[in-house]
């Protein structure tokens, strides 16, 4: 049997490369051969935190869902051998981070573009930013506030400025981070965090608070920051995943009185077609959003504990953190 190479989460707090068998072909899946993986701020929760799957040691190559890649056996389906493709498995069929995956073909999307690969493979991101978005109210004319400006975060900022956003204030305390929602066009930009986060937020809002917050980090904090800066009748969006199972310290008080709606969703690998991965795709080939700024740091996976740690704890103005497969 042939060999691979794989990250494997052993349990909690460990993360290594390994060697593996590459998977065995069956009924419905098709084989590819990946060239790069990048790092999800879910893939650190289940390394760093064991949430939201503790199921150590966990199968080579997952959770890793943001991928590209070369068709090796189309598996009877509709693609061919060499395609090059855009892999976005859901939780279940995870496994972008090994030189080979078996996947169904649904999540797939095929690729025909001169972009470089590793911009291409942001369309993953993006996309899950597109869907999400869906749940929100009208953006036209409305103020918004963006917590965290990791690549979600970011691509918030780009996407709810094509909704029509009137303003967008991001709140990220790393400088890089901070620098690149600015270059994405957000207008406002606070550099502080909690208290001094919501009363910046009072300040450029005349005391009235935001239309619309996105919580684009996922901490029980910024929840009830979010909850803070958003004016009364006004809307939070929860989209970062939280790094822990435990209940989250909730203020029901301010959101019942405010009268708030809030909303999130999940599960942009299961949408009919894939149609937000597709105009995610489409937006960086027409050259509507320049994604070679974000594409910070390729490891080959042989590095993969630095590369998790670099992710986990970004310096040297590290946004977007991927893997590479050697064999390419």
């Amino acid at each position: 049997m042939a060999i691979m190479k794989a990250v494997r989460i052993l349990e909690k707090q460990e993360v290594i490369c390994d060697e593996v068998l590459v998977p065995e072909i069956v009924k419905g899946k098709v084989l590819v051969k990946m060239h790069m993986a990048s790092i999800c701020g879910t893939d650190l929760h289940y390394v760093y935190d064991g949430w939201p799957r503790n199921n150590y040691p966990m199968k080579p190559g997952e959770p890793g869902h943001e991928g590209i890649g070369t068709i090796v056996d189309p598996g009877g389906s509709s693609f061919a051998e060499g395609d090059l493709v855009l892999t976005v498995p859901n939780i279940w069929q995870a496994r972008n981070f090994a030189d080979f995956q078996a996947i169904s073909p649904e999540f797939l999307i095929k690729l025909e573009s001169d972009k470089p690969p590793e911009q291409l493979m942001m369309a993953q991101q993006l996309g899950t930013v597109i869907f999400a978005s869906r749940k929100l109210p009208d953006i036209n004319g409305k103020s918004v506030v963006i917590l965290g400006q990791g690549s979600a975060g970011i691509f918030h900022t780009y996407y709810l400025q094509t909704l029509g956003a009137s303003t967008i204030s991001i709140v990220e305390p790393n400088q890089a981070r901070r620098n690149a929602g600015v270059a994405m066009g957000a207008n406002h930009a606070i550099d502080r965090t909690g208290r001094g986060a919501v009363e910046a937020v009072a300040d450029l809002t005349n005391g009235k608070g935001a239309d619309v917050v996105i919580d684009a980090v996922g901490g029980h904090d910024t929840l009830n920051q979010a909850i803070e800066m958003v004016r009364p009748e006004g809307y939070v969006h929860v989209f970062g995943l939280p790094g822990t199972s435990e209940l989250s310290p909730f203020d029901l008080g301010s959101f019942v009185l405010k009268h708030l709606d809030m909303g999130t969703l999940f599960g942009a690998q299961d949408e009919p077609e894939l149609a937000s991965f597709k105009k995610a795709l489409r937006l960086i080939n027409e050259g509507l959003i320049d994604m070679a700024p974000f594409v910070t740091h390729i490891f080959p996976i042989e590095k993969t504990r630095e590369a998790f740690d670099l992710a986990k704890n970004p310096t040297d103005g590290a946004l977007k953190v991927s893997l590479r497969m050697e064999h390419v």
